[in-house]
C-alpha cells in the first residue's frame, strides 16, 4: 500500500492549524490578484488609448470614404426672402466658395514661386494645390492626407523658394483644406489634422529646414489654430442650439399632450356628471312605476325591477371607472350642467367685459341630447373668451344653426380697433384643443382660423342622430 504525502512548501514552515491545501489555495489566490492587478491600467493609459483610437476613427479608417457636399438650405432667415432664381442658387453657395478657394490656390501656386507662371512646373505647382482644395468637396478626410502629402512635392518642385515648408500656393491650400474639412467634420477631427500639421511643421523645420532662410511653420500653426477655433466654436453653438430647438419640441409635445390630457379630463368629468344624472333617473323611474299602476301583473315589476338593477349596475361601474379622472380636491356641481338655454346669461357676462356680441339662432329650436347641449355651450363660452383675450374691443357674433341631423355653431369676431388702450393678452393655448376635443368626441367637424378681415372664426358642427316614430 502506497502512502500519499501532500506536497508543502519547504520554504516556509506551516503554521499551527494551517495544511498544506490551505496554502496551495492561499498561493493560488495571492497570484490571482498580482495579474489582476497588472491588468489593471492607469487612467493616464487609457486616456492615452482612447485619443489614439480617436485619432483612427476620425482620420486613418476610410479616410478617401466618398461623401459629397449636401446643397445648402433655404429655410434660413435670410435665404428664404430671396427670390426663387436667387433661392434655388444660393443652394450652391458653399460649392462655390470652395470653387474660389480652389482657384485662389491655383494662382498662388503658379505665381508664387521662383517659376516663372508660363512653365509646365508651375502650373502643376499650381495644380497640385487646388486639387486637395476641391477634393474637400467628395472626399474631406481624403482631402487632408492630399494637402499634407502636395506641401512637399510643392517645396521640392520650387527648389529655389523662400518659404518652408509651405510655398505660397501651399500655405493657402493647407489652410483652406483644414477649414473646408472641419467645418464638414467635428472638432475633434479638426484637433487632430492640427497636431498632425504641427508634427509635420516640426519634422521639416528639424531635419529639412536647415538650407532655407525663412520657416513659416510658426504662422502657418497660428493662423490655422485661430482658423479652427472659430471653427469649433461654430460647431459648439450649433450643437448647442440643435439640442435647444430638439428640447423645444419635446417641450412642446409634452405641452400639447399634457394640455390634451387635461381637456379629456375636464370633459369625462362632465360626461360623468350629465350620464351619472340621467341613469339615477332611470333607475329612480323604474322603482316607482310599478306602483303607479293598480294590481300591477308580476312579468311587469320583474322588467322593472330588471331596469333598476341594471341602471345601478351600469351608475355604479360608471363611477367606478369614470369616478378615478377626478381630481381629490374636485367637487360636483351641485348645479345642472348649462346647456344652450343659458347662452343668454353667457352673453350678458360678456358684454359687461366689453365684448360687443351678437346671438342669432336659426331653425326650429328643439331640445338635444345634453352632451350636444353642453359642448356647444362650453365651444360658445371659449371661442368669446378668446375673443376677449386676442381681440380686446372687437364685435363678435354667435350664430347657432337647428339644422335636420345636427346642431351647427359659428362664432366670429372682427379686428381689434386701432388704436386700442387695451393690449391683447395671450392664453395659454388650451382653447382650440378642448373644442377639437368636444366636435371629435360627438363625431362632429370644425374649422378654425383667421378671416379676411383680420379676425377669427370658429365653426363647428354637431350631428345629432334622428329618432323616427316608428322606432320609438
Amino acid at each position: 500500500m502506497t502512502r500519499v504525502v501532500p506536497e508543502t512548501d519547504t520554504r516556509e514552515p506551516l503554521s499551527a492549524g494551517t495544511t498544506a491545501l490551505t496554502r496551495s489555495a492561499y498561493r493560488v489566490s495571492v497570484t490571482e490578484t498580482t495579474q489582476q492587478q497588472h491588468g489593471t491600467r492607469s487612467p493616464e493609459y487609457q486616456a492615452a488609448r482612447n485619443s489614439l483610437r480617436g485619432l483612427r476613427q476620425d482620420l486613418f479608417h476610410d479616410p478617401f470614404a466618398y461623401r459629397p457636399l449636401p446643397p445648402r438650405r433655404t429655410d434660413g432667415p435670410f435665404v428664404r426672402r430671396l427670390p426663387a432664381r436667387l433661392r434655388s442658387a444660393a443652394q450652391h453657395l458653399p460649392h462655390a466658395v470652395v470653387g474660389v478657394l480652389a482657384l485662389i490656390a491655383l494662382c498662388a501656386g503658379a505665381v508664387g514661386g521662383d517659376l516663372p507662371g508660363g512653365d509646365v512646373p508651375a502650373l502643376l505647382t499650381g495644380v497640385l494645390c487646388a486639387l486637395p482644395v476641391l477634393a474637400t468637396l467628395v472626399r474631406p478626410v481624403g482631402a487632408f492626407w492630399l494637402s499634407l502629402a502636395a506641401t512637399p512635392v510643392v517645396a521640392i518642385i520650387n527648389g529655389g523658394g523662400w518659404d518652408w515648408p509651405w510655398m505660397p500656393g501651399a500655405f493657402i491650400c493647407h489652410l483652406a483644406v483644414l477649414v473646408v474639412v472641419a467645418l464638414r467634420t467635428r472638432p475633434r477631427t479638426a484637433a487632430w489634422m492640427w497636431v498632425l500639421t504641427a508634427a509635420y511643421a516640426f519634422l521639416s523645420d528639424v531635419f529639412f529646414g536647415g538650407s532655407y532662410y525663412y520657416t513659416n511653420s510658426g504662422p502657418m500653426m497660428v493662423t490655422s489654430a485661430f482658423a479652427l477655433l472659430v471653427v469649433c466654436l461654430w460647431h459648439v453653438r450649433r450643437t448647442a442650439q440643435q439640442e435647444v430647438t430638439a428640447q423645444q419640441t419635446v417641450t412642446a409635445h409634452e405641452r400639447s399632450r399634457r394640455t390634451l390630457l387635461e381637456e379629456r379630463t375636464t370633459i369625462a368629468r362632465e360626461l360623468h356628471d350629465v350620464v351619472a344624472h340621467h341613469m339615477s333617473v332611470v333607475a329612480i323611474q323604474a322603482e316607482a312605476a310599478p306602483y303607479r299602476v293598480e294590481n300591477p301583473p308580476p312579468e311587469l315589476e320583474r322588467a322593472f325591477a330588471t331596469i333598476r338593477e341594471n341602471a345601478v349596475a351600469a351608475l355604479t361601474e360608471l363611477r367606478r371607472i369614470l369616478g378615478v379622472v377626478r381630481a381629490e380636491d374636485y367637487e360636483v356641481p351641485d348645479a345642472p350642467q348649462p346647456t344652450l338655454a343659458d347662452l343668454d346669461a353667457l352673453l350678458v357676462n360678456v358684454r359687461d367685459a366689453g365684448l360687443q356680441v351678437e346671438k342669432v339662432v336659426t331653425g326650429a329650436v328643439r331640445e338635444l341630447p345634453q352632451g350636444v347641449e353642453l359642448s356647444a355651450y362650453r365651444i360658445v363660452q371659449e371661442a368669446l373668451s378668446n375673443s376677449l383675450r386676442h381681440a380686446p374691443g372687437a364685435s363678435a357674433r354667435v350664430e347657432i344653426g337647428y339644422v335636420l341631423g345636427g346642431l351647427g355653431v359659428r362664432v366670429v369676431n372682427g379686428p381689434a380697433p386701432e388704436p386700442n388702450l387695451i393690449k391683447p393678452s395671450p392664453g395659454a393655448g388650451h382653447g382650440i384643443t378642448g373644442m377639437r376635443e368636444r366636435v371629435t368626441m360627438l363625431n362632429g367637424e370644425m374649422t378654425a382660423g383667421p378671416t379676411d378681415d383680420g379676425g377669427y372664426e370658429v365653426a363647428v358642427f354637431l350631428p345629432v342622430a334622428t329618432v323616427n316614430e316608428g322606432d320609438a
